[in-house]
């Protein structure tokens, strides 16, 4: 006969009960992202004929292809537990620079390795500062953010249009069905995923997000991981400056105003809670593509106000930082 005592069966049920729990707290903020996408999506198909037009999708990925960029390289910063308010002015600096050296006479090959390099190394020496002083990460990379935006306004206070031949190509390629902006978006979000799913770097982002001191008891190399991170954010936010210049044809120093908060709120939106230890490239991608129908679908609705799209965007944030609180809340339960 099989032991009744205590530990035998009521544990064994136990563990039946709590795993299904388990792993719908962890799947249910990307789940509601999916949902909320998938339902605006069918809601604005039916109320505005027009829009499953190709030129429709079109605008949905080229409007949000430089935001997804950005988008990609702050879910990782966040799943870290930590947060990065420098990409916006990165981008404007990127953009200008590239458009600088160009005007000088450079290639724009060359021209894009020198921003992506800046914008790495930057990055990087964010999280260096960040885990060596034990520094907040909001007041970093706030700091970061003032000094990408004056040195982007010392290069030049004015747009500077680029007019080398490649370059044109590439911004005449940007006109057509695909341009590379998009392809950008698509290469660095595959990327993202899989770095974040099966590579250990992946794992051990999410290991510093749930603590730095269990992760540097699971083996973490703490130091590493932070400085890796914010390098990949710089990098993104170099990426999506290049991709500016080539949607444009130009550089401006103001470009990626207010992208920092936005690429936030995509990130909350898809699933990654602020608190880090959690998240998803897939995640964030609908976000994305939450904040496009939602840029899209005002003007069919008659609306040309833009705070309408602010206010629609705040709400929507506070509704899944609610979710995330229960989800946290079903967890400790």
């Amino acid at each position: 006969m099989t032991p009744r005592g205590p530990g035998s069966r009521p544990l064994r049920r136990l563990r039946v009960l709590r795993v299904p729990a388990l792993l719908s707290a962890q799947h249910a903020p990307l789940a509601a992202t999916v949902g909320v996408l998938i339902a605006l999506f069918a809601a604005c198909a039916i109320a505005f004929p027009g829009f499953l037009s190709p030129g429709v999708a079109r605008n949905l990925l080229v409007g949000n292809a430089v935001l997804g960029l950005v988008c990609v390289g702050m879910t990782f910063v966040i799943i870290s537990g930590g947060i990065d308010l420098s990409v916006g002015a990165a981008i404007g600096f990127s953009c200008i620079l590239v458009a600088s050296l160009v005007q000088q006479g450079w290639h724009p090959l060359p021209a894009f390795g020198v921003a992506l390099a800046i914008g790495t190394a930057g990055g990087a020496a964010t999280g260096a500062l960040i885990h060596r002083f034990a520094l907040p990460p909001f007041l970093v990379t706030l700091a970061g953010m003032f000094c990408y935006r004056g040195c982007a306004l010392m290069v030049s206070e004015r747009s500077i249009t680029i007019r080398h031949p490649f370059h044109r190509t590439l911004s005449e390629w940007a006109s057509g069905p695909v341009p590379p902006a998009v392809v950008l978006f698509v290469v660095v979000a595959l990327a993202g995923w899989l770095v974040a799913r099966w590579t250990r770097f992946g794992r051990d982002v999410y290991a510093l997000g749930g603590g730095e001191e269990s992760a540097r008891l699971m083996g973490v190399r703490v130091a590493a991981v932070r400085v890796r991170v914010y390098a990949i954010s710089g990098l993104c936010a170099a990426l999506a400056g290049v991709a500016t210049t080539l949607t444009t044809g130009a550089g401006n120093a103001t470009s990626g105003h207010l992208y920092e908060l936005d690429a936030i709120a995509a990130v909350v939106i898809g699933g990654t809670p602020l608190a880090g230890g959690a998240g998803s490239i897939l995640g964030t991608v609908a976000g994305v593509l939450i904040f496009g129908l939602i840029q899209e679908a005002m003007p069919h609705a008659g609306v040309t106000n833009s705070w309408w799209f602010r206010i629609a965007v705040g709400g929507l944030l506070l509704a899944f930082v609610l979710l995330q609180r229960a989800v946290e809340s079903r967890g400790r339960r």
